[in-house]
């Protein structure tokens, strides 16, 4: 498996995740509203694995500029439509990793990635990426689910789900376990919530500061 294959699973999915709906709305309503509190006008802004659009569409015109990426190409065509019937100054979506922006030299002041680390393969190295992608003082925002807190029979269930092709690569940790690995990455992690409205919150909304 690789990230073409996880590239294959989002294209093949991103039509019917398009028609999800979010599941907690007042705890993705609180988050949106963390996010806006962080972020100042001028900033230059990039999501990791933003999907069909939705938080990029919702948080761009309250800064400079916004690039939105994500593996998918199939999420990003999504993406673009959305864009089309509402257009956001200063907002971009692109098709691309972590990685691949960080070779381009690019440096933004702050990058989000929601629902993202826990299905990137290389967690070390795309954090390392992350930031270097930051200017120095630069913000990284990440709210995405530990699975290592979560039902044990998840993680039983999880790989059969992967074998056969309805569950994509999803990598196991704590949020104790995540905040250790952000900081060893070169970040100070200045503060850990939980924004569920509703039952027990396994998406630990972190903010971190590029050292």
């Amino acid at each position: 498996m690789s990230t073409a294959s996880d590239a294959r699973f989002w294209d093949r999915s991103s039509r019917r995740y398009a028609r999800s709906r979010i599941s907690d709305q007042a705890g993705y309503e609180r988050t949106l509203e963390q996010v806006r509190a962080l972020l100042k006008p001028g900033d230059t802004v990039l999501e990791l694995g933003c999907g069909t659009g939705t938080t990029a569409l919702r948080l761009a015109d309250g800064v400079g500029s916004y690039l939105a990426t994500d593996i998918s190409s199939g999420m990003i065509a999504i993406a673009e439509e959305k864009r089309t019937a509402g257009p956001v100054p200063g907002l971009a979506f692109r098709a691309a990793t972590a990685e691949a922006v960080a070779s381009e030299g690019a440096r933004f002041d702050a990058v989000l990635a929601f629902n993202y680390l826990h299905l990137v393969r290389d967690l070390g190295g795309t954090l390392r990426s992350i930031h270097a992608l930051l200017a120095p003082g630069g913000l990284f925002v990440s709210k995405t689910p530990s699975l290592g807190d979560m039902n044990p029979l998840i993680r039983l269930v999880l790989p059969l789900m992967q074998m056969i092709g309805k569950a994509p690569y999803a990598g196991i940790f704590s949020a104790q376990d995540l905040s250790a690995r952000i900081a060893a990455a070169g970040f100070e992690v200045l503060s850990v919530e939980r924004h569920a409205s509703k039952g027990k919150d396994s998406r630990p909304f972190i903010v971190a500061r590029r050292k």
